[in-house]
């Protein structure tokens, strides 16, 4: 008995340290989602993101909505629901002061399109067209017979103006007070943070941005549909197309520079970082064009497998088709995490208090500890979104291991892909939690890095070693994302941790490299393809739409964070396809070790799927004979010899 318990326990000790193991990570990720429900809190509690756009007055009334008052402030907390525009009462004469705007500015209805020369004229304009261009606490009969409407109304001549479309100002059209009213304006906006300049720039086009990623989606899931029922037409037309749009995004990203590098009126920083962001864009797609087209010339060849490959995982996807329905879910829940990671983003930028000051003005100071919250949320975006596409990939990989080890193939088991996913939380979430966090721990040294880029641009070396780092550190993080794939994929076989089963995957790999590599890897590839097709129309579109909105926006860095979301969109539904064939392959190299094909242990693998991979390494055999040939030509002495 003694010794039946010591073996039961020698059994069991692995199996309860893995479980510990998982229950720990689990608890680790609930504690940091805990720290971003607190930082989420405090945003909503202190921020307040219409104040980048909509602009308020010199009371604390954010323009264009209802407002709640401010202690000490008697004009604030008014209903400015259609006083959408911010008016200057000394347009003509703005100075900056740490870094305010000294001019008392007002919410009003409309901006005065004529010149307006005496108090009557201002007691008139606002009787025509309902805008008080007086202080709030001025009625509108005592314009011209109180004494103090000379401080209390603005400086006269009030010159005509015009509502500026993103801030929106009333910019004077008088070309004199125009030009010191723009001056202050810029000097002000350069003066701010670029952390509030890209919040203010994803407000201002965020109809685009929404735009942009439906049209990602439709990209993806006519990707999707089309790999399921795949051609070899379909093959060259996405090869066309991708070749075509690398080439296209690239030409408009270099013409964009040139037209933005020689326009007189670039003025703003924000203008100017937009020059600097598309010679950054147009290099990094130039190279990337230059790659990819070597790339598909050198593998050109590989056309025809490559067609029967997707032919057999179509096959597979046939005896599951809810695995295509799982990437809509991922996305969903990826859309909802977004929206509500950009609306804490938002609110966290603008976080302040407002405080009355002695003349009953308001006034909003920043907050120590925001820039340490939002690296922290930042942190989670990465962590989170990586998590919830690993919990897909898990997913797929169980349904497809499911259904690969069934001797019955005419007859798949019942809902593999509900099982897949009730074992997924019941025994596996501590595995994708440590897959993600692996990546993300990868990425923050990116992060860190090109922070220290902007605060040493002045050096020359410091640009060359930012890209040899950061090509470096995004090569481990490809390299990590595969490798965590397989990973998954042998825990969903042999239901190990993380680490047991990320051995065992490189084990059983190593050992087949030669007859799988240049199978997997030329799917890969031209899942690649698609995931580039996906990115370089979304782009494009944005250049288009982005490029029609120059005026004070950083637009750029919003492109770049649509092309992110675009990536994210198509990787997540072309990654049915990547780990429905990386599973396959990994179950048919372990069927390939532990079967012989004899009666007493026949092979798993579908008959289809055994003359693939036999064709295919007999084709690389092949070869490699051809390539060794001459050498071999040499030691005969059969070569050609030279005429005497």
């Amino acid at each position: 008995d003694s010794g039946d318990s010591v073996y039961e326990l020698r059994e069991w000790r692995p199996a309860v340290y893995r479980k510990c193991t998982d229950i720990l990570w689990l608890l680790l990720f609930c504690l940091f989602w805990a720290g971003l429900m607190f930082i989420s809190g405090y945003a909503v509690v202190a921020g307040a993101a219409e104040r980048l756009v909509l602009g308020y007055d010199s009371f604390g009334n954010i323009c264009g909505r209802k407002n709640t008052p401010v202690e000490g402030a008697n004009l604030s907390g008014l209903d400015m629901t259609n006083k959408k525009y911010v008016f200057f009462l000394n347009s003509c004469s703005l100075e900056i002061q740490s870094p305010k705007i000294s001019s008392l500015s007002l919410c009003v209805s409309s901006c005065p399109q004529q010149q307006l020369n005496s108090l009557e004229d201002l007691q008139s304009f606002a009787r025509n067209n309902g805008s008080f261009l007086c202080v709030y606490s001025l009625n509108i009969s005592s314009y011209t017979v109180n004494p103090k409407a000379a401080q209390l109304c603005p400086t006269l001549p009030v010159p005509p103006s015009k509502s500026f479309p993103l801030f929106n100002r009333c910019v004077p059209q008088n070309p004199e007070c125009y030009s010191k009213y723009a001056s202050v304006l810029i000097n002000m906006v350069n003066e701010m943070d670029v952390f509030h300049r890209i919040l203010s720039g994803i407000l201002a086009g965020r109809d685009t941005v929404i735009g942009l990623s439906v049209l990602a989606l439709a990209f993806s899931l006519i990707l999707v549909l089309a790999f399921r029922f795949i051609q070899t037409l379909f093959i060259h037309t996405l090869i066309a197309l991708v070749v075509f749009g690398l080439l296209f995004v690239s030409g408009v990203l270099w013409w964009l520079h040139y037209d933005y590098r020689n326009d007189p009126s670039t003025e703003l920083e924000t203008e100017k970082e937009n020059v600097k962001f598309l010679l950054g864009y147009a290099i990094f797609s130039t190279i990337i064009t230059v790659v990819l087209l070597s790339l598909i010339f050198v593998l050109r060849k590989r056309l025809p497998f490559s067609v029967q490959l997707f032919r057999i995982v179509g096959k597979i996807i046939g005896r599951i088709p809810f695995l295509l329905f799982q990437p809509l879910w991922t996305f969903l829940i990826l859309i909802v995490f977004w929206v509500f990671w950009v609306a804490v983003l938002l609110s966290l930028g603008t976080a302040g208090t407002a405080q009355a000051t002695s003349g009953g003005q308001v006034e909003y100071r920043a907050l120590s500890g925001i820039c340490y919250m939002a690296w922290y949320h930042f942190v989670g975006l990465i962590w989170t979104s990586e998590f919830i596409l690993a919990c897909q990939q898990m997913v797929i990989a169980g349904a497809v291991v499911t259904c690969y080890f069934n001797r019955n193939k005419k007859n798949p088991p019942p809902h593999p892909v509900l099982s897949s996913i009730s074992v997924l939380f019941c025994y596996h979430l501590g595995t994708a939690v440590k897959g993600s966090f692996l990546i993300t721990i990868l990425r923050i040294p990116r992060i860190v890095l090109l922070y220290l880029y902007n605060i040493l641009n002045q050096k020359k070396n410091a640009k060359h070693l930012f890209n040899c780092c950061s090509c470096w550190v995004c090569f481990q993080t490809s390299c990590l994302r595969h490798f965590n794939q397989h990973a998954y994929t042998t825990t969903a076989i042999n239901g190990t941790n993380f680490c047991t089963s990320a051995k065992d995957a490189v084990c059983i790999l190593a050992r087949n490299s030669a007859k799988l590599a240049s199978i997997s890897c030329f799917g890969d590839f031209l899942l690649f393809l698609g995931k580039v097709f996906v990115v370089c129309f979304t782009v494009f579109g944005g250049l288009m739409a982005f490029n029609y909105h120059r005026e004070l926006q950083a637009w750029v860095v919003p492109l770049l964070l649509v092309g992110f979301f675009a990536y994210l969109m198509s990787h997540s539904f072309l990654s049915v396809f990547e780990v429905t064939a990386d599973a396959m392959f990994l179950c048919f190299a372990i069927d390939m070790e532990t079967n012989d094909g004899t009666a007493e242990k026949p092979y798993f693998v579908d008959p289809e799927l055994l003359t693939f991979v036999s064709q295919s390494n007999k084709l690389t055999e092949d070869r490699n004979h051809r390539n060794t040939r001459p050498f071999q030509d040499n030691e005969d002495g059969t070569e050609l010899q030279p005429m005497v």
